[in-house]
């Protein structure tokens, strides 16, 4: 292995030896700890320690690195204290996620490093987020994010650089290159040689390193790092290595060559540059030991706090209370303002426009959004009156862009994101119900994201553009769900749930766009959330309902003369217990109703919450109509078969039968 000093000082090569050393020793002893059973399980670095460290310390202190499983150099070289990584490890309260999640599953922005999760990729996206941020505030600043040679075949890895390339994002993307995802080689997992033969198609430059060379990857990540801040664009890093033990202890290395695993342990990143050190006169071996005695104190020392402190004692109430960043809604009214007829859609547009006015930091991103104005034209003429930084068109590349959220709520940015229909939220599905929900209670990290849902039939629009999909996002705790039914409730819940600085889904009826005006403040003002809304009363029944549900109820209602309470939940997460419970003990009779399919719908969950916290104030059984369970169908007549408004009737009759 050569290795060129360059003009490197003494200095920084005794920095760079100490700090490929760290997390050497720190592994050795965690092995061994491992075959104690005093630590649960190990993704082992060892062999690519020379990226995670060269990578680093070429970095500046406040730049942001998301590194993966095995870049414990990332974390040791920004000077995370030993106890706390040691308790993370170990699931001890002290460590970064409270005992919620282990190994670098986890961020710190006191260190400048968010973590990655398990499902390999969304972290690229986030750190496209981050970069913007940067970028928006002229901040001269480069982000660095890992990824594997196995995770580079997600689609996270094409959406990332893609949407990076496009808006010029200054974000180096380290692929560490072992020739294994677990233990399929690389020939089983894609056919081109190198991931720099990918660069020219993204129109982004890239280079190859040798990754066991600390001072190659130092040098090249050094001088990318400078030229980026001066001119901002995305940058691959093909760093080629190899993991000398399993993708983590258990599964071992028996499916690789001997002859291999012989090669590259000759290619040892620090016994090379330690004997490098030595012939150059850098190092001796009684320095060498000096600094080996220093670190094993303080491994010794960070064991010790770590495993002196006891394992977290459970309390149900903190549990709850960090699934989300802590908010204390202020209602703002609009007294005083004066009132003119919006439609549904003139509302959420209104109520969009009015935020971007409140808060400077707010962006709003998504297919179409800027000089077409959204399909649906909820922002049109935004782009003129903000500008393209903060109205920007995205490629179709859903899960790239709400990583992108999560990157800005880095930054403290706000973020909105219109799907262009709910139905296509599918391709960034994991982004939200796996990096947006769980952040805050996993690291602390808020995920200041207002996603928006075009939702809803009874438009013809057939399978792929009609779903209602709340329910699946209703069952992931973090996020927080609005699904307004009339345009005063459509802009207040929107300026609420872009003041809240968790993750919401905003469901907004494509048939009710246009078709359904009323007289609203013309003023900014938020509502309630987590307040249902009673929009008619009577004495016989309740019908529990949200969005279209609530006009079919009216409908159904006035049309036969019943005396009904008419409830709105408006929000779905959190729902409105109190609300529901006094509309139950009014009527004793409850009928549920939703668009989306009856089966696994948010009905099934109001019905059982009320037989098992209302049933003595009950008359009869707790009723559900909802759409069939098939998919959408497209041809009108099919449609309105589907949905559940022509069933309602004999259903309210049934109920009062009872």
């Amino acid at each position: 292995m050569q290795f060129d000093r360059k003009k490197y000082s003494n200095k920084v090569l005794k920095d760079l030896y100490e700090a490929l050393l760290e997390p050497r020793m720190i592994e050795e002893k965690m092995l061994i700890l491992l075959r104690q059973g005093r630590i649960s399980k190990w993704f082992s670095g060892i062999g690519q320690e020379a990226i995670s460290i060269g990578c680093t310390l070429a970095m500046q202190e406040d730049e942001y690195i998301l590194p993966m499983h095995r870049n414990l150099g990332v974390f040791t070289s920004r000077n995370v204290p030993y106890h706390r990584l040691f308790a993370q490890f170990q699931g001890k309260l002290s460590g970064f996620t409270k005992g919620r999640d282990r190994s670098f599953h986890f961020g710190t922005n006191e260190h400048h490093i968010v973590g990655m999760i398990s499902h390999l990729g969304p972290q690229l996206g986030v750190a496209d987020g981050i970069a913007l941020a940067s970028r928006l505030a002229k901040e001269k600043k480069v982000t660095l994010v890992f990824t594997g040679d196995g995770g580079a075949s997600e689609g996270d890895f094409h959406e990332a650089l893609n949407v990076a390339a496009v808006w010029d994002l200054p974000v180096i993307f380290v692929v560490e290159n072992n020739g294994y995802g677990l233990s399929t080689p690389s020939n089983e997992q894609f056919r081109f040689r190198n991931f720099v033969d990918k660069c020219p198609g993204y129109g982004i430059d890239g280079v190859i390193v040798d990754g066991n060379n600390v001072l190659e990857v130092y040098d090249t990540i050094k001088r990318s790092a400078q030229d980026i801040r001066k001119n901002p664009r995305p940058f691959l890093v093909e760093a080629l290595t190899f993991r000398m033990r399993g993708h983590e202890e258990a599964s071992g290395t028996k499916y690789v060559p001997k002859e291999l695993m012989e090669h590259w342990a000759e290619r040892d990143p620090l016994e090379n540059y330690e004997a490098f050190l030595l012939k150059e006169k850098v190092l001796t071996k009684a320095t060498i030991k000096r600094s080996r005695d220093r670190i094993q104190k303080q491994i010794e020392q960070g064991l010790e706090m770590a495993f002196s402190e006891a394992m977290p004692n459970p309390s149900t109430n903190h549990e709850l209370a960090d699934t989300y960043f802590p908010f204390e809604q202020k209602l703002k009214d609009a007294k005083g303002s004066g009132t003119s007829p919006r439609r549904f859609v003139d509302a959420i547009s209104d109520g969009l426009k009015q935020s971007l006015e409140q808060y400077p930091e707010l962006v709003v991103m998504g297919q179409d959004v800027a000089d077409y104005g959204g399909v649906f034209k909820v922002t049109e003429g935004f782009m003129e009156k903000f500008g393209r930084d903060r109205i920007r068109n995205t490629p179709l590349c859903e899960s790239a862009i709400i990583g992108i959220g999560l990157g800005m709520s880095v930054k403290k940015k706000k973020t909105m994101v219109e799907m262009q229909f709910a139905d296509f939220v599918t391709c960034g599905f994991n982004q939200i119900v796996n990096n947006l929900a769980k952040s805050h209670y996993r690291w602390g990290q808020n995920a200041d994201v207002v996603v928006r849902m075009p939702t809803g039939a009874g438009v013809a629009a057939g399978p792929f553009h009609s779903q209602s999909n709340e329910a699946w996002f209703f069952h992931t705790p973090g996020l927080k769900i609005v699904y307004p039914s009339n345009p005063y409730d459509a802009k207040g819940l929107l300026c609420a749930a872009v003041e809240d600085p968790n993750p919401y889904l905003y469901f907004e009826h494509k048939a009710l766009y246009r078709s359904l005006t009323e007289d609203i403040p013309e003023d900014y003002y938020t509502l309630p959330v987590g307040k249902a809304r009673l929009v008619q009363e009577g004495t016989d029944l309740s019908i529990i309902t949200y969005g279209m549900g609530v006009h079919w109820a009216r409908e159904t209602v006035n049309q036969h003369d019943l005396s009904a309470d008419i409830l709105d939940l408006r929000t779905l997460l959190p729902w409105d217990k109190e609300a529901v419970m006094e509309t139950v003990r009014k009527t004793s009779r409850v009928l549920v109703l939703h668009e989306d399919c009856l089966t696994g719908g948010i009905g099934g969950e109001i019905s059982a919450w009320i037989a098992e916290h209302c049933f003595e104030y009950l008359d009869a059984p707790v009723l559900r109509e909802g759409s069939l369970d098939t998919p959408v169908p497209f041809s009108p007549d099919l449609e309105q078969n589907f949905l559940p408004a022509g069933r309602l009737k004999e259903k309210i009759q049934h109920l009062m039968e009872f």
